[in-house]
This record gives C-alpha cells, sequence and structure tokens, in this order.
C-alpha cells in the first residue's frame, strides 16, 4: 500500500524533519502527529497519509487500525533554476527546491517485534542481565575491597 507525490514544492530537508516523525508508528498515531505538527509540510503528508489509508482500504480490505508506517522516503526532486537582480547589472541564482514523498504501509500483523520489544521479553522471561565489563569490575573491586571501621573520636 503506496501512496507518492512528486514535485512538491518544498525543500526535502525540511519535509524529512516531518516524515521522520510519523516513520515507524501506527496510522491513528501518526494522523494524530500531523494534525498537532506547526510545520508547513504536515498537511500535505497528512493528505498524503490519507491517500495511502484509502489505497490499503480499496485494494486490500485492511482497516485503518490495522496499519502501520512502514517507510516514508523523502527524495530530491528537480530544481527550478531562476535569478534575482542584484546591483551593478549582475544576477545571483535562486534555486527552488522541489521533493517526492512516498509513503508505504503494511498490515500490523506483518510487523516483526522490534528488538527493544524483544530485550523487554528476554527479560520477563528470566533470562540474565547483560552488563558490561566496566560494571562487572568494578562490582568485583567493591566486593573484594575490606570495609573500613568508622573511626572514633579519642578525648
Amino acid at each position: 500500500m503506496k501512496a507518492i507525490l512528486r514535485s512538491y514544492r518544498q525543500a526535502p530537508r525540511k519535509v524529512r524533519l516531518v516524515a521522520n516523525l510519523i516513520k515507524g508508528k501506527t496510522v491513528p498515531h501518526a494522523l494524530v502527529e500531523l494534525d498537532v505538527l506547526p510545520k508547513r509540510a504536515s498537511g500535505p503528508m497528512k493528505k498524503l497519509l490519507m491517500s495511502a489509508i484509502a489505497n490499503a482500504k480499496e485494494n486490500d480490505g485492511i482497516a485503518l487500525e490495522d496499519l502501520f508506517v512502514k517507510e516514508v522516503r523523502v527524495d530530491q526532486g528537480t530544481i527550478l533554476k531562476r535569478s534575482m537582480p542584484k546591483s551593478h547589472g549582475s544576477a545571483h541564482p535562486i534555486h527552488k527546491h522541489t521533493s517526492h514523498i512516498m509513503i508505504e504501509l503494511i498490515a500490523s500483523a506483518d510487523v516483526a517485534p522490534s528488538k527493544r520489544s524483544a530485550k523487554k521479553e528476554a527479560v520477563a522471561e528470566g533470562e540474565p542481565k547483560k552488563v558490561s565489563k566496566k560494571t562487572a569490575l568494578a562490582k568485583v573491586k567493591a566486593a573484594a575491597k575490606p570495609k573500613a571501621k568508622p573511626k572514633t573520636k579519642t578525648k
């Protein structure tokens, strides 16, 4: 389930800020984030996401709640080259950047569990927790060190 927006008249660098926020999230959560985001690219990005949702419903019959944002790619489009008149009869170049945006959705059942959730499950099952060498060495030194007796004041 894909949707593509070509030649969107905003620089890819600015659009990627919005794209990275919704990447890897559920579709309802992504829609809420795009609603409250105060960036210019959030409007067209939401419209594109809605188009991808409509594609998923129409072609595969998948409900909105079951969708997950697999990939959001923002590529550089054509650059419109203009010039601005400057002093002494010279002209300076103006580059008007465009972007190509592609959103890909998948069903939530197709999503593999992330590394973070796999670690949580491993800890819950009772597997020993991994400790770094530095931490282990500090614990060993602390255990081997004889405890000093508290000094008492004598008169």
